[in-house]
């Protein structure tokens, strides 16, 4: 089947308790590393494309890249999103070349200019029949040239105003999330009975002020990977040095996906499983030269953490047919 929006998907997560996952991509094993694990598992899946990865890859490259995915594995439903779009030309460059979803991110502004900017993308992407995934509060962190210092957490007062004025089909909120591998610094966290770190919990109580008030309308959660600990020690173990890379509890996820939010954003996951494989694989082999040869396994470790998610967080494993 060809690109599809996430109207469809978002309808059948809503009304089923479930999330499509939403994953960044910025090379060719990424990319197949993701779509494998949809395709066996018959999820159905957002593929994400950054401001960051359009500078590192190029668009078309990207836009192919997804397209052939898209042709093996015809029977999952795909989508091609921009995230994080800074500014209105950033999506329309989207839109007019290939995307079938883009994010506005105007979260940063005033509540007035994120309306105004935001509307803005909407009337041109519904005219194209793209999708458009608004913004209310920022996140704090840092990850591919998304950067807040300091986060601010969605005012649910403030939602249904955004949503009527500007016509967005998705609304992305912050609830303690963050971008990036480092989201909770170690004393804002507390040890559970075997030592792990275990960071605050997440909003829900804005969470589901927010649905109560957006009733049957899509939320998505930014910034939520979970950081799988076993790839920090890999990449510490092979010389990384990430200390108190902290993440997102996978149980949190699942319990939002059960409530409104239908999207879940992962990004560093990906990265730290592609990072602590290649690191590994060095150290074993130091002789080796040729990329095919740690790309492989790297592809490989993407896979499996993308088959996890799909199974045992966001619930949309077996979700394919639906959302077609």
């Amino acid at each position: 089947m060809a690109l599809t929006t996430s109207k469809k998907m978002f309808e059948q997560a809503y009304k089923n308790g479930y999330a499509i996952g939403a994953f960044n991509v910025n090379n060719m094993e990424i990319v197949q590393g993701i779509t494998e694990a949809c395709k066996e598992e018959k999820a159905p899946v957002i593929l994400q494309v950054s401001k960051g990865a359009r500078a590192y890859a190029n668009h078309t490259y990207l836009v192919k890249l997804v397209e052939a995915a898209v042709i093996e594995c015809p029977d999952i439903p795909v989508v091609l999103h921009l995230d994080h779009g800074p500014d209105f030309e950033t999506c329309k460059s989207c839109i007019d070349g290939g995307f079938t979803s883009v994010m506005i991110d105007y979260s940063s502004h005033t509540f007035e200019e994120n309306i105004a900017e935001t509307k803005k993308v909407v009337e041109y992407a519904h005219d194209h029949g793209v999708v458009v995934e608004g913004e209310l509060g920022t996140l704090a962190g840092i990850e591919d040239e998304v950067s807040h210092a300091v986060g601010s957490y969605t005012r649910p007062e403030e939602v249904e105003e955004f949503v009527t004025k500007t016509g967005v089909d998705s609304l992305a909120i912050a609830i303690g999330t963050s971008h990036g591998a480092y989201k909770f610094k170690p004393e804002q966290c507390t040890r559970n009975e075997k030592g792990i770190l275990v960071p605050p919990a997440l909003r829900f109580d804005i969470l589901k002020e927010v649905s109560k008030r957006l009733p049957n309308f899509p939320i998505v959660l930014h910034g939520s990977s979970s950081v799988p600990q076993e790839y920090v020690k890999m990449v510490n173990d092979n010389g990384g040095k990430m200390p108190d890379a902290i993440g997102v509890p996978e149980e949190q996820l699942r319990e939002a996906a059960r409530l409104s939010v239908c999207k879940i954003n992962i990004d560093s996951d990906l990265r730290l499983a592609m990072t602590g494989t290649i690191r590994k694989f060095f150290n074993e082999h130091p002789d080796k030269f040729d990329p095919r040869e740690y790309l492989k396994p790297a592809r490989a470790n993407i896979k499996e953490i993308v088959r996890h998610k799909l199974v045992n967080v966001l619930g949309c494993a077996g979700k394919a047919d639906e959302c077609k």
